[in-house]
């Protein structure tokens, strides 16, 4: 952890908006103040921010990899380092992680190298996001319908161990495979439940939410859908002040005016927040990986099976903010808050998201026309455009 010192010379972000003439002073990996810069502590060592924008750190609920690694291909504590230093050349300090429908046995390595990430302070890593087996095969999207199955007293055993401390706990789960009283005993093992991949109707999704859930995983996308009699799970999560909802704002996924629609009509205080999905191909130059024994492909922006079922995305979190804010015509500063304090919120993060007094020093720095120059994690510089990622 670096010497305390103050970020001075830069525009922050302060939630609705920019302000100057303040510096961030950077304390043991937190934010001991935000001062104006004239009443700064002579004798701390200040870093020159030239003029930038200072903006907090991107979080990522749904990340399954990233720099040529795929979580369920390579669950270790290197892989997993691996995705969290890809996503931090793109803004991103907090991610989960996500493992998506596989054997008991890679989720068991999964979860091993999520304690061990946990305790070795790897920059970036939040937790883990558990993505299935326990779906819906209606809306099973790109996981292997042969590794889909109810949650059994077993799986829920496993989960709700006292062993299983991986940091925070996202769980993405189907009505049609896991029960209320399951989704209930997990909320009390100190998981963010999400209904995801399911073709349940608005109603059987309002019980769920009751139970607990408080969240959908990639709203629009595998699951039911808004009808005018039959309001579905995107309807239901719509219209329940109590649940957010991840997006994955890149243009294939959903549409930009069903985004808009979605963004004016969700009801508070829950929230839609920004998620990449993003996939193995993240910060490199490959045209292709294997998921599952299956291939997927990379062409135009989009990661596809043979069939053209989508497989997860290509893109990463300030593109995700650039496409709120340039193609959807969103205030920066609400299109910033759907990938820093919404999702922090969501998912109980709570040193996250802002740039505030005893939050963790994770921020980034940004050009006037908002490239990325920096970003920060716990007060280090972990990737400089200017050095190709060298420490600072």
């Amino acid at each position: 952890m670096t010497a305390p010192f103050s970020l001075i010379g830069g525009r922050i972000f302060e939630g609705e908006g920019f302000v100057e003439g303040k510096a961030l002073l950077i304390r043991d990996g937190r934010i001991d103040s935000v001062v104006p810069q004239t009443a700064l502590p002579q004798d701390m060592p200040r870093v020159e921010a030239y003029g930038a924008l200072i903006v907090p750190g991107f979080v990522d609920l749904q990340v399954n990899g990233g720099g040529g690694v795929l979580l369920n291909n390579d669950p270790t504590v290197e892989g997993i380092a691996r995705i969290c230093a890809a996503h931090a050349r793109f803004g991103t300090t907090s991610l989960l992680p996500t493992l998506i429908t596989d054997r008991p046995e890679v989720r068991d390595r999964a979860v091993s190298a999520g304690s061990q990430a946990l305790h070795d302070r790897v920059p970036g890593f939040l937790g883990l996001h558990l993505e299935g087996p326990h779906l819906s095969l209606a809306r099973k999207g790109t996981h292997d319908p042969a590794l889909i199955r109810p949650m059994t007293d077993g799986d829920l055993q496993y989960l709700t161990r006292g062993t299983a401390d991986f940091g925070l706990k996202l769980i993405t789960v189907a009505p049609e495979n896991v029960t209320e009283q399951q989704v209930a005993a997990l909320v009390t093992a100190g998981y963010v439940v999400s209904l995801g991949h399911t073709d349940v109707g608005a109603d059987t999704a309002a019980r769920y939410f009751s139970a607990g859930a408080s969240m959908v995983t990639h709203l629009f996308n595998a699951m039911s859908q808004l009808g005018n009699r039959e309001p579905g799970v995107v309807g239901a999560a719509l219209d329940a002040g109590t649940v957010s909802c991840g997006l994955i704002a890149d243009g294939f996924h959903v549409d930009p005016v069903s985004m808009k629609v979605a963004l004016r009509a969700k009801r508070g205080p829950g929230r839609i927040f920004l998620v990449t999905d993003a996939m193995s191909t993240i910060g490199t130059d490959e045209t292709g990986f294997e998921l599952n024994g299956r291939q997927v492909y990379r062409r135009d922006g989009r990661l596809t099976l043979a069939d053209g079922t989508l497989a997860g995305a290509d893109i990463d979190m300030l593109s995700c903010v650039l496409f709120v804010h340039m193609t959807l015509g969103y205030p920066l500063a609400e299109a910033i808050a759907m990938a820093t304090l919404y999702p922090a919120e969501a998912v109980g993060a709570r040193t996250k998201g802002r740039l505030e007094q005893g939050m963790d020093a994770d921020f980034i720095l940004l050009t006037e026309d908002l490239a990325l120059r920096s970003t920060w994690i716990a007060g280090d510089c972990v990737y400089d455009t200017e050095t190709t990622g060298a420490h600072a």
